[in-house]
């Protein structure tokens, strides 16, 4: 009689994940970004931009019952109020006629993607010159 003495080994799922080659990964990816990101900000910081400049005031929420008046800004620097063409220069003179009256309007700011901050700049001077400050601004969405 043969006798076999090789024990049964029973198949059995392994309860533990080893995470040490994930932590490295993370620990590496740490470093990564601790070293980049100075680096980013230095550099965001030396690119020379001339910024717009703009006079400060307080600023209100709008009345949802005023009436409301448009003014368009285009991007050959050409500007609408309501539906009467006003150069950016004379604009604070036509808006002086809205500051008169008791219940002031909103104004819907209707802005072209390729005019100048500046040109924004300048008609939020030209409303914050006659204390407009009921103002909503005219965007889309992207698709």
């Amino acid at each position: 009689m043969a006798r076999t003495f090789r024990q049964r080994r029973q198949m059995h799922a392994v309860s533990e994940l080893n995470v040490t080659n994930l932590l490295d990964l993370a620990f590496v990816l740490l470093i990564i970004f601790m070293i980049a990101t100075p680096l980013i900000t230095q550099s965001e910081q030396t690119v020379p931009v001339d910024l717009p400049v703009e006079s400060q005031s307080p600023q209100s929420t709008p009345d949802p019952d005023a009436k409301k008046e448009t003014i368009v800004i285009r991007a050959d620097g050409t500007c609408l109020l309501g539906s009467s063409p006003v150069a950016l220069a004379r604009l604070p003179q036509a808006l002086a006629t809205y500051a008169r009256q008791s219940k002031q309007p909103v104004f819907h700011i209707r802005m072209d993607a390729k005019s100048t901050a500046q040109q924004f700049i300048s008609v939020m001077d030209a409303l914050k010159q006659n204390n407009l400050s009921k103002i909503s601004f005219d965007t889309q969405t992207g698709s």
